[in-house]
């Protein structure tokens, strides 16, 4: 029996109620499950942070990510194997801990707090809300001679992306990315895998250059999905609707789904808008793996997601010439 924050929820150890309840449970409800797990992870977190190594943080959740991705695939072709469900939990385990432990110490570095409410003061909030949001959480193309002038005045702003990551929002587009993406994927079919609530579709549809968003909403808990984004696995839509280019906007780390895009045929461009660091975002295995792609990291364009605190890339993929 584990103790949520809105519920009593009743596990048994291997079984699929203990998957699903690991997918959405909080730190520190893993921690007080799992101890012993935390112990190694938490170990090795400090050791390395201690060290101010970076790069050893990336390595570990790589390792953790690329094991627990390994995992959830083989439970997607039998997830009713009892012994298969017990052989990954402890992978999952330890990958979901890594994870959630380096968002708590981005949040920390963020805001100077690792818990507590944090809210804006009502300058910060007014400003914030009319640089960057149309309406309530609907995100806007972002003006960079706007954000570069009011970007300075704002005093809280290692507020802003704790507060709304929460909500499924993890970066900022500028009108100048918006534009620039739209040039590269000018005259190709385009779909967005994981695309969330749709915004980056939306806005370069509306920049002309229309692309179909898809996702498989199993992030309800965070995102109000509207009805544009169809409901569809990465695999599923690209099998459908076989595009020339895709795009994808901070796909989880060690995620198993990015590399179906180098594997399906017509694709011929992949735009990918996501950090540089390896612990948050994307499938850097298959990155690596890759087959007949060039990559491009563009300097110029990952200038253009905002905020910059958030040390983003923007990574291009290009068929390689036959």
């Amino acid at each position: 029996m584990v103790k949520t924050r809105s519920k009593t929820v009743n596990l048994k150890s291997g079984s699929i109620e203990e998957l699903t309840w690991l997918e959405k449970a909080g730190l520190q409800e893993l921690i007080d499950r799992y101890p012993r797990e935390w112990e190694a992870v938490g170990g090795e977190l400090t050791a390395s942070l201690a060290e101010g190594r970076i790069d050893k943080l990336n390595d570990q959740a790589l390792k953790a990510a690329a094991a627990a991705a390994l995992w959830k695939g083989r439970l997607h072709r039998d997830s009713q194997n009892p012994k298969l469900i017990e052989q990954a939990l402890p992978q999952l385990r330890r990958s979901r801990l890594w994870l959630l432990a380096l968002e708590q110490c981005a949040l920390a570095a963020a805001t100077g707090r690792a818990s507590g409410k944090i809210r804006f003061k009502f300058f910060n909030g007014l400003l914030i809300q009319k640089l960057l949001f149309r309406q309530g959480l609907e995100r806007k193309p972002v003006s960079l001679t706007g954000f570069r002038f009011c970007w300075p005045l704002i005093s809280q702003k290692r507020l802003l992306m704790p507060l709304v990551q929460s909500r499924g929002i993890f970066c900022f587009y500028s009108k100048k990315l918006v534009t620039e993406m739209a040039a590269l994927i000018a005259g190709r079919s385009c779909l967005e895998i994981a695309a969330g609530d749709g915004t980056l579709s939306r806005f370069l549809t509306e920049a002309g250059v229309p692309v179909r968003p898809t996702d498989d909403y199993s992030w309800t808990h965070v995102i109000d999905f509207p009805e544009r984004v169809e409901k569809r696995t990465a695999a599923a839509a690209l099998k459908r609707y076989r595009p020339q280019a895709v795009i994808c906007s901070w796909p989880p780390p060690g995620n198993p789904f990015e590399q179906e895009v180098f594997s399906t045929p017509s694709v011929e461009l992949y735009l990918v808008v996501g950090s540089r660091h390896a612990f948050a975002s994307g499938n850097r295995q298959a990155y690596e793996n890759r087959k007949n792609f060039d990559l491009e990291i563009s300097q110029r364009l990952s200038r253009y997601v905002l905020p910059p605190e958030l040390d983003s890339a923007v990574l291009i993929f290009r068929r390689k010439p036959c």
